[in-house]
């Protein structure tokens, strides 16, 4: 553990010893998984199991509040933990200057490192709300893309989308009517540059929309967010879209936005479709030499991408679930993951999916359990 995070724990758990009122919850995360896929020309599988014990804390007193959620977490499967795609695995770290993961314990056929995912802390009143420290810095209203969205963006082609590293920043909000609100953003990237965003949300007659700004060293975006009800047919319309100029292997510029609907069902049927526009495309040798920039989720493969999620509570305890995307004018071609969940009880849930792509397919099996 670093000098610097033994000094932000500190404090972070110092301030947070003052409050009162304490939640404290586990939750275990154990996947089987089996996977196939390309790399670098290669076609590889494996099978292996991963799981993730959490640890999350919230506390309160009056107006503050403060969040800590601490990981630790196993692979095991030998082939699959001597593989490049664990190599490349190890690479993915927080854009932060804090390292907010140990290292990697190799023991038998399994992996495993402890990890700081979340913790702030903060202030919030009727006007204003400000946290500071580890945290999830949410922009968009895509359901399945999220182009505006430098800090957390969602990843739509994993096994948990919501799952992204935190942001270290300062995070104020100011109210200012019922219906509008102003924020501001500073965030310490891991070279120790900064990033800033502003963004500014109202409702107007007919949706919510919002204006993004976002600048760091190595990029500046101009967005916008606009969500609402389309006329009386109880659709949900929903667009986003970012205009940026970044610097990665030379200087690019161009523009990604989606747009969308959502329509909820009596029966217990949801429908989302969505579509992803890109001005720029990027081949998978770009993709890999960029696997640490902040763009790196919006360097995709074809220009246009269209998919479609439906989702069905079949009775008390089932519900199943489907997201199809298809590439067009990209050689990726389509991505397809089905979802079946079984809830036990309070405590536990199952699940089976897949992850179909043109260069990889995963299929697993998951069992979370939380008290």
């Amino acid at each position: 553990m670093t000098h610097k995070l033994k000094i932000f724990l500190l404090l972070f758990l110092s301030y947070v010893s003052l409050f009162a009122e304490v939640d404290f919850r586990v939750q275990n995360s154990n996947f089987t998984l089996m996977r196939e896929y390309e790399l670098l020309g290669k076609q590889q599988s494996y099978a292996y199991n991963y799981n993730r014990l959490r640890f999350l804390s919230d506390y309160s007193e009056g107006d503050f509040f403060a969040s800590l959620i601490a990981d630790g977490v196993n692979y095991y499967g030998g082939s699959f933990v001597g593989s490049e795609y664990f190599h490349l695995l190890q690479q993915q770290n927080a854009d932060t200057p804090l390292t907010t993961q140990s290292g990697f314990y190799e023991y038998n056929e399994g992996a495993m490192y402890a990890k700081l995912y979340r913790a702030y802390g903060g202030y919030a009143d009727a006007l204003n709300r400000v946290s500071l420290g580890l945290q999830n810095i949410t922009m968009g209203v895509g359901r399945i893309w999220t182009p505006t969205n430098l800090f957390n963006p969602r990843n739509t082609y994993a096994i948990e989308p919501d799952e992204t590293f935190g942001s270290l920043a300062l995070l104020y909000t100011r109210y200012i009517s019922d219906t509008g609100q102003l924020s501001g953003v500073v965030s310490q990237r891991e070279d120790e540059s900064y990033k800033y965003a502003l963004r500014y949300k109202a409702y107007l007659d007919f949706a919510d929309l919002a204006c993004n700004f976002i600048h760091s060293d190595t990029t500046t975006m101009l967005g916008y967010e606009i969500e609402g009800d389309l006329g009386d047919s109880g659709a949900l319309f929903r667009s986003e879209g970012a205009y940026m100029e970044a610097k990665l292997q030379e200087d690019v510029v161009f523009f990604q936005g989606i747009i969308g609907m959502d329509y909820a069902f009596e029966d217990g049927f949801t429908l989302v479709t969505e579509a992803l526009y890109s001005s720029q495309t990027f081949s998978p040798e770009e993709q890999l030499v960029n696997l640490q920039s902040e763009l790196l989720p919006n360097l995709v493969g074809a220009p246009l991408q269209v998919g479609v999620s439906m989702s069905y509570i079949i009775n008390l305890y089932f519900d199943a679930s489907l997201l199809y995307i298809e590439d067009f004018g990209a050689s990726e071609g389509r991505f397809v993951s089905p979802v079946l969940s079984y809830t036990l009880n309070d405590f536990n849930t199952l699940r089976v999916g897949a992850l179909l792509g043109e260069r990889e397919h995963t299929g697993y099996f998951e069992w979370s359990l939380s008290f």
